[in-house]
């Protein structure tokens, strides 16, 4: 069994039924749906607008891979682009390429690149070990928020300063984002688990 689960990430062992094709288009709409709801749902009466977004996101790439997360990823920022109301801050009157630009944009950049890590990493086995989950949240968090505070910064240092920067753009999100790294630490090995005892 070990050699017929290496290389794999969990989206092509659990499910293994239907056409790929059909398969994929599901898996992608999938992601969208969960990023766009996992980005409205936010915890109240914290100073920053926290959300499970960032978690669905690194979790997409772990499942699907880099290929799939990708385009995953990529759909759910088209449809944005295109001025649905999908985004954590967006509304009706803020929303399209002008949301993306303004100061979340490093942010959406940063889940492109933590996609992609994930999905990497997940491809040869990170996943699979509470440690190693660890470790790769933690380079897809750092690939988030190092684009979001940066382009947060060019928008906005100059005038309030990168003290201010830090602490709205970073120090605000650590807590919940640490809790998130632990939540999927625990989690993708547990389907791991579940996966090799269902075909053992």
């Amino acid at each position: 069994m070990a050699r017929t689960l290496n290389g794999r990430v969990l989206s092509e062992v659990v499910w293994t039924d239907g056409a790929i094709w059909t398969k994929r288009v599901a898996l992608v709409a999938l992601g969208i749906a969960a990023m766009a709801i996992a980005a409205k749902v936010k915890v109240p009466f914290w100073p920053v607008p926290i959300t499970m977004q960032s978690f669905v996101v690194l979790s997409v790439g772990a499942a699907y891979g880099m290929r799939l997360g990708a385009v995953t990823l990529l759909g759910y920022l088209a449809i944005g682009a295109l001025g649905f109301d999908i985004f954590t801050s967006s509304s009706a009157s803020n929303n399209g390429l002008a949301y993306m630009m303004a100061g979340t944009g490093g942010y959406l950049v940063g889940f492109l690149l933590a996609v992609l890590a994930l999905g990497a990493l997940a491809r040869i086995g990170w996943d699979r070990s509470p440690l190693k989950m660890a470790g790769a949240m933690l380079i897809g968090e750092v690939l988030i928020f190092l684009p979001g505070v940066l382009w947060l910064g060019h928008l906005y240092a100059a005038d309030k300063g990168w003290a201010w920067v830090m602490e709205w753009g970073l120090t605000a999100f650590l807590p919940a984002e640490a809790l998130k790294l632990a939540l999927a630490a625990v989690l993708f090995p547990l389907a791991w688990r579940a996966v090799g005892r269902a075909r053992g």
